[in-house]
């Protein structure tokens, strides 16, 4: 298996110089009625330069340079909160501001085609580059994520910001919170989601703006911030002469501090290389949206990817305002609960009292491609694909294990809790399995979802066999659902996977958060070397066994639809769009 934490769908970090990895928080905002933007006030948006001049680098190895310019969106008097959603997958992302009026909070439905998904705000900021003569030799526009790197701009503004720290990027996510907390302020530049430009070495002059479209929507002023840049051009092999071979990494980013510092801390022990971020452009690398990257006065870090399989990335290389939870919404006022793995197992009579339960997702399959089995094993095709199983709540979904002294498996339970965090009843739940394997090296809770692979008249062709997983909050699927916790990461509510030497585990499935995992492997990818060439559906089916006790389990099964072509050692896949979601 190899499984790679995905944020969540384009997502660019939340930084800051403060923890903001201190606090766990719920998203939404209070339900309410749209109202004519005269009825209601916004935030004071302002563009602001950090510095007046900037170094870039150009590496002779990798030509071109990424324009983080340090240019950065300030809100004062309120944030700047927008609500993205879209009810189905066919139907078009639509955006609501909350403004305030006299204290409370309003939704302002913004203008249709605001936003086409949930990356950020399309041709955000104008940029043009003019040389020593005056002579323009770019013009280009950049997304931006109000989700970006960020950072306080005056001592008395909120320690922390209570807005996700990144939008996302996974193709089927459903809803989305993007902010800038006031007194904040969040970076324009759009990170590896963005490409270098070439710019000779030498001196210019970089003028940055917001387009129109953005200064009428959110009246933001037409003052463009204006930075002086020098463009240096450096070589890997000169660096490694000069400082040895240690200096690579640090060499490598695009201006000091976009080293080794920038890689996302793991969020939880465990879980391998499958889950690690893969290194991107050396200005702007790739994390995993798991933790806090202190990163103030950079751009914003990129973070995974969708979760693909390594089959399709291998194609792809070669190619302050709070109110209460009322009417089914929270607006990221409320602290979830802090609930500590327990050492011991649970006593009394077990139990399923009535209170709120998880409530169980599939999303449908993604970046399907066919691969060799990794190995090239002659005469196999393999079909792989991503699989997403998230919590749309209102509860967490906690399952500890407890091991007996010299068991191979953990005995499981789910754990229920009532509105002040107290748990209030758990239950037998099925088994927790270590797995040794590289990559793995955690434990696996069982029968959490299954892959199968069904004819066009829904019958089962082929079964992955892979069904045991470690929980991760690997992707934000909506944070507009009750009790979504903008921060899954950041609490101690986080996956623990455990050790071999664990005698606990606990695992966490946050409300509004899925989890991703890559089906590559032969095992876990389908054999398809004997499936006939036709019309099939990929269905991925969560608590498969209807063990964990959930608000619904009518939800559970997603279908992908495929069509299956090409010879033997040549199979071909061909993946219609999902109602509006298309992926190529």
């Amino acid at each position: 298996m190899t499984r790679t934490r995905n944020i969540r769908p384009r997502r660019p970090l939340l930084a800051g110089t403060t923890a903001v990895a201190a606090m766990a928080v719920t998203a939404g905002l209070v339900a309410a009625t749209a109202e004519p933007a005269k009825a209601a006030a916004g935030p004071k948006l302002s563009l602001i330069a950090a510095t007046t001049s900037i170094t870039l680098t150009s590496w002779k190895e990798e030509p071109g340079v990424y324009l983080d310019l340090g240019t950065y969106l300030t809100a004062e008097g309120t944030p700047l909160e927008l609500k993205v959603t879209r009810k189905s997958y066919k139907d078009p992302v639509t955006i609501t501001q909350t403004v305030y009026e006299g204290g409370k909070a309003k939704a302002k439905v913004l203008p249709k085609g605001t936003a086409k998904d949930f990356s950020g705000l399309r041709d955000f900021a104008k940029i043009t580059v003019t040389d020593k003569a005056g002579k323009k030799v770019l013009s280009r526009s950049e997304d931006f994520c109000p989700n970006n790197a960020s950072g306080r701009v005056r001592p008395d503004a909120p320690a922390t910001s209570k807005y996700p720290e990144s939008c996302p990027t996974n193709p089927f996510t459903l809803g989305s919170v993007w902010g800038v907390e006031k007194g904040w302020a969040a970076n324009t530049y759009a990170g590896s989601y963005t490409e270098p430009v070439t710019l000779a070495a030498g001196t210019y002059t970089a003028k940055v703006g917001v387009a129109k479209k953005y200064r009428d929507l959110f009246g933001i002023a037409n003052k463009p911030a204006t930075i002086k840049v020098t463009v240096q051009e450096r070589s890997y092999e000169d660096e490694q002469s000069a400082t040895g071979p240690a200096s690579r990494s640090s060499a490598s980013g695009e201006h000091a501090g976009h080293g080794a510092a920038h890689q996302a801390p793991t969020a939880h022990t465990g879980h391998g290389s499958g889950h690690a971020p893969t290194p991107a452009q050396a200005a702007a690398p790739v994390t995993s949206g798991a933790g806090p990257s202190y990163n103030v006065g950079h751009g914003p870090l990129k973070a995974a990817p969708p979760a693909l399989p390594w089959a399709l990335k291998k194609q792809q290389a070669a190619r302050s305002m709070r109110v209460g939870d009322t009417g089914g919404q929270t607006d990221g006022s409320r602290k979830a609960p802090a609930l500590q793995p327990l050492s011991k197992r649970p006593a009394g009579k077990p139990s399923v009292p009535d209170v709120p339960k998880p409530d169980l997702r599939s999303l449908p399959a993604y970046g399907i491609v066919v691969s060799d089995g990794e190995k090239d094993i002659p005469g196999k095709d393999y079909l792989a694909f991503s699989a997403n199983v998230w919590n749309a709540g209102p509860a967490q979904l906690v399952v500890d294990g407890f091991r007996s002294p010299g068991k191979a498996k953990m005995d499981a339970y789910q754990y229920f809790y009532d509105a002040k965090g107290k748990q209030v009843g758990y239950t037998p739940t099925g088994t927790m399995e270590w797995d040794p394997r590289p990559g793995h090296m955690h434990w696996h809770f069982t029968d959490f979802a299954s892959y199968r692979l069904l004819k066009a008249n829904k019958k089962e062709a082929v079964r992955s066999g892979k069904e045991a997983f470690c929980l991760a909050n690997t992707d934000a699927i909506d944070y507009t659902v009750k009790n979504a916790n903008w921060h899954p990461f950041n609490t101690d509510l986080s996956t623990a996977c455990g050790a071999e030497n664990s005698i606990s585990v606990r695992e966490v499935l946050d409300v509004g958060s899925g989890d991703t995992y890559s089906q590559d492997l032969p095992g876990q990818s389908f054999d398809i070397t004997d499936v006939p060439n036709g019309t099939y559906y990929i269905q991925v089916l969560a608590n498969p066994e209807k063990r964990l006790k959930e608000t619904s389990v009518d939800n559970n099964s997603a279908l992908r639809k495929i069509v299956l072509g090409g010879k033997p050692g040549k199979r071909t896949v061909t993946v219609p769009a999902h109602d509006l979601v298309n992926e190529n």
